[in-house]
């Protein structure tokens, strides 16, 4: 049983597991071993460590705790009732539709969740990248405002996945001393035990890639203080805590057992539990009010630090200007900024991933809380002046904004996520758009998040070349463009890039993916194309109207394809040809019906679209597939003009098929 703990902290953790037994039974779903088994390392941290604000979940200086084995959510919804921002109601209504107690912890709808998880290892990933964003700000704001801790509870399953492992290189790599992980290694998987799959020694491993490890037993309270308090003082390096536990433990006849994972436990098994925890038989949602006050009785301490804190910042804003206008970026709506952007002269042609990097060069000194970086392709993402002048993140230099990733897409993406719902600096990825499948479920979570991370993905078509069909992205696109909350741009040219990034960097709750191409693209001339600068932000626009005044026909567009359906048009002066850029079918889509009805007037159903990737997603304006010219096959190793002459794409292919399609309707 729970080992070195008062009798009172007892108490409280079985009552913890009596909560953890009635929820996951009552819901008939949920994973009651694990949580039973992480119960008193989670108990210990809360009660004695965590630092928050009672009255304010959201207090800018709190520690950030981050259940990465986010299948162990009733441990959580418990001790934030303890906490006091969820009812013991909230908790009977575990995992109901639009419950503050979803299966998942959901940052979105529970105070004092930090961030969604559930997908194993991103937790973790997302802790890294909140630990970086702490170390940022604390070299710039000061240690009287910044200096809380990043906690994460991980598990088995957790620490086996890649993308944690790849974060924790990183972690160590940085030296982040105030991430502070609590593995809860209670050896037993959904499936298994962990050793018919994993017999790592997490000791070595972690020691390897410079962390600061802890061996314990995770129900020992003095031990767990004892790590707790090693770990705090530990400051160049990370910390892990290994917990030895016991799944399910306290149970009457499932501790050890894999059953206890994911499915509650039967009646008679939590009657059992309960008379070994001495918890009431015949209550259920049960917490003893003196165990509900030992766990609070910190509270008042926790509420002055609160109070000091917010007098420190008021004094920190009326005597230090620099610091002053800082603050104020912090708190400055994404959609106030007012950003200068360069303006292309319609000179020489650009690729979009170089107008990508003179427009970020351009935000340096406009954005200083602007961080991001690469899986080591800066020169080709155009990140590399961006690193070369505002510094590499890492033990030598904290105040560096730039981040090396390594070949690391996955916990790149996450760990952007963790930095953008930490709050107050503005990150970026940046990679292939061929390799964002690599990073795919993080930018999934960062839509479910509501995260307003940007997201450069250049080398967007098969127009990559000779690299061949490895490196040519096909569906890529269209596969984006299915996650809900996200919005994907593909901007024309040079100036189209500028108004995207405008308008992605304008965003409060959903993530920008930014599709830039390898090869040069005309200029698109603003005073040829006067509509181009406000237009972008619809999403779709008129970017060129028919020579007579009313169009026989619309052709659509983005990206490279939109000065290729320029030049198209212009073979066929007998049809009379509206062109619309349509640099992100979700902003489009988003318009009021009048604006969508002036772009593609219902009296002009004839329309044709082309794009560099799957067709399928032109149909909802197209009404037809037939009348989309896309590429549903693999690319090929060759020079990137031969691929277009084969696949269709120069002016004369198009406009034929527009032609043909056109004398058929």
């Amino acid at each position: 049983m729970t080992a070195n703990a008062s009798a009172i902290d007892i108490k409280a953790v079985r009552a913890i597991k009596g909560l953890i037994m009635d929820a996951t039974r009552k819901a008939s779903s949920g994973h009651p071993g694990g949580a039973m088994s992480s119960a008193d390392m989670a108990y210990v941290l809360f009660k004695d460590y965590l630092r928050f604000d009672p009255a304010d979940p959201k207090w800018f200086d709190r520690d950030r705790f981050v259940l990465s084995a986010g299948h162990e959510s009733m441990l959580q919804y418990a001790l934030l009732y303890l906490r006091g921002v969820l009812t013991m109601e909230d908790l009977m209504h575990f995992r109901q539709f639009h419950s503050k107690t979803p299966g998942h912890p959901e940052n979105f709808d529970t105070p004092g969740v930090e961030c969604t998880t559930g997908p194993l290892g991103q937790g973790f990933s997302m802790s890294v990248g909140m630990a970086v964003a702490e170390e940022m700000l604390r070299q710039r704001l000061g240690e009287d405002i910044v200096s809380h801790y990043t906690y994460v509870l991980s598990s088995d399953g957790d620490v086996q996945t890649p993308v944690f492992q790849g974060s924790a290189a990183l972690a160590g790599l940085w030296g982040l001393g105030r991430l502070i992980v609590l593995f809860d290694k209670n050896s037993v998987q959904l499936a298994s035990p962990t050793s018919v799959c994993d017999d790592t020694d997490h000791k070595k491993l972690f020691e390897a890639l410079g962390w600061h490890v802890v061996e314990i037993n995770g129900h020992d309270h003095a031990a767990i203080r004892q790590a707790l308090d090693a770990a705090r003082a530990e400051t160049q390096k990370p910390s892990i805590i290994i917990g030895h536990t016991i799944i399910a433990k306290g149970s009457f006849s499932m501790e050890g057992k894999s059953a206890s994972h994911g499915a509650p436990f039967s009646d008679k098994e939590i009657e059992e539990t309960k008379k070994l925890l001495e918890l009431p038989v015949d209550k259920t949602f049960y917490m003893p009010e003196d165990a509900a006050a030992h766990f609070r009785a910190r509270f008042p301490e926790l509420e002055t630090a609160a109070k000091n804190w917010n007098k420190a910042l008021e004094d920190r804003l009326n005597s230090d200007p620099v610091f002053e206008d800082l603050w104020r970026q912090i708190k400055r709506a994404p959609g106030n900024r007012d950003l200068a952007w360069p303006v292309f002269e319609p000179s020489k042609a650009v690729a979009t991933r170089s107008a990508w990097g003179a427009c970020l060069g351009g935000l340096i000194d406009q954005m200083p809380l602007l961080v991001g970086g690469s899986a080591d392709l800066d020169p080709s993402n155009q990140t590399e002046k961006f690193r070369d002048i505002t510094g590499i993140f890492g033990k030598a230099n904290r105040k560096g904004r730039a981040l090396c990733f390594g070949v690391r897409e996955f916990p790149m993406t996450a760990i952007v996520n963790g930095i953008s719902l930490h709050g107050a600096l503005t990150p970026f990825s940046a990679t292939f758009l061929i390799f964002s499948d690599y990073a795919r479920n993080a930018l999934r979570m960062a839509a479910l998040q509501r995260t307003p991370a940007l997201h450069v993905y250049t080398h967007d078509s098969f127009y990559v070349g000779e690299d061949g069909p490895t490196h040519e992205p096909i569906e890529q696109i269209s596969s984006l463009r299915l996650i809900p909350n996200m919005l994907v741009m593909r901007p024309a040219d040079a100036n189209e890039t500028a108004a995207c990034l405008d308008a992605a960097l304008s965003q409060t709750s959903r993530p920008t993916c930014l599709l830039l191409t390898r090869q040069n693209l005309p200029i698109l001339d603003p005073a040829a194309y006067p509509a181009l600068k406000d237009g972008v932000k619809h999403g779709g626009y008129v970017l060129a109207e028919a020579a007579s005044g009313k169009p026989d026909m619309i052709l659509m567009a983005s990206g490279s394809e939109v000065s290729l359906a320029i030049a198209a048009a212009k073979l066929l002066p007998e049809i009379s040809i509206r062109i619309v850029s349509m640099p992100c079918m979700e902003l489009f889509n988003e318009q009021p019906e009048d604006y969508k009805n002036a772009v593609l007037p219902p009296d002009v159903p004839f329309r044709y679209a082309t794009e560099a990737g799957r067709p399928e997603l032109w149909c909802q304006y197209t009404g037809r597939l037939d009348r989309v010219h896309g590429i549903s096959h693999f690319g090929a190793s060759a020079p990137a003009g031969k691929l277009a002459e084969a696949y269709g794409f120069t002016p004369e292919h198009l406009a034929a098929k527009i032609k043909a399609a056109y004398a058929a309707k």
